[in-house]
């Protein structure tokens, strides 16, 4: 398995703004992908916030499996944070998290109405790792583009505030990253999300092992969109059995296996290959 590490320095500046400006947010969202939701998390973050009220988001739900995710947001369903699946593209999920911020948050409001506060709007702080969809996410809430979107890690280097209907304020953070993966296996799956930038860890290494995790779920596409009617126990096999395909292809005939590299990753990361869970839930007596 690759050894994947990746912890720049601008996020453990926005490690430091999170820190700074947690004293000042109600409620947290943490934002996580479905396809992985207990890989994609950040402990470390969390650690930081944890004495806030919280509403746990599994985004991206459309690219994981239905059933998986249904599982995963009961088992991620505790008192005081309540785990929401959601799509942000079609936008399937976004009343519920609604609901629940304002749940989270009436304790809050009732608690300065007893003192004879004037109340406010909630402040709510969007926390998670990179490309999890949290800029995504605040725009589906807002219905509008208010937050810099991309699909890479990264996109969001500040902070910044965003009102939600009349009642709300996102302050969206940058996506952070725990400083090393005691789990390289974390690592592998983040990296095939598009959670980790890509320059940082062997494409090859990553989409061979990718291929492997989907195989079984996915074979049929992997047939039909890569020409895999069977796996080879050599990734590099697969790879190359996807260049000559897709007609990956150098000059000389040669095949590309980086090229076959990147396009395993982008085709999975969008979606192209179907519905999958890298991370599925474990048996119920499992302890989280």
């Amino acid at each position: 398995m690759p050894v994947i590490q990746w912890f720049p320095g601008h996020m453990a500046k926005a490690r430091r703004i999170l820190q700074e400006n947690a004293p000042l947010v109600d409620v947290v969202l943490e934002i996580v992908d479905a396809r992985c939701p207990l890989a994609s998390r950040n402990p470390d973050l969390m650690r930081l916030v944890a004495h806030k009220p919280q509403v746990l988001i599994l985004n991206k739900a459309d690219l994981a499996d239905p059933a998986a995710t249904s599982e995963w947001v009961r088992r991620l369903n505790e008192p005081g944070r309540p785990a929401v699946a959601l799509d942000a593209v079609k936008g399937t999920g976004a009343r519920e998290v609604l609901a629940a911020v304002r749940r989270a948050f009436a304790p809050v409001l009732a608690a300065w109405t007893a003192k004879g506060r004037k109340p406010r709007p909630a402040r709510v702080m969007a926390v998670g790792i990179p490309n999890v969809g949290k800029s995504s996410v605040i725009n589906r809430l807002v219905g509008a583009r208010r937050a810099a979107v991309g699909d890479r890690p990264g996109v969001t280097r500040g902070k910044q505030w965003i009102r939600i209907g009349a009642d709300v304020e996102l302050l969206d953070m940058p996506g952070i990253l725990v400083p090393k993966f005691e789990d390289q296996r974390d690592g592998l799956l983040l990296a095939a999300i598009g959670s980790i930038k890509d320059e940082v860890f062997d494409r090859r290494d990553v989409a061979g092992e990718l291929l492997t995790l989907i195989w079984e779920p996915l074979g049929p596409a992997l047939a039909e969109r890569f020409g895999l009617t069977r796996l080879d126990p050599d990734p590099e096999a697969n790879l190359e059995a996807v260049c000559r395909h897709r007609g990956i292809l150098r000059a000389g005939e040669q095949v590309d296996v980086d090229a076959a590299a990147a396009l395993v990753l982008r085709e999975f990361r969008e979606g192209r290959l179907g519905r999958v869970t890298l991370q599925p839930p474990p048996p119920a007596d499992a302890k989280l």
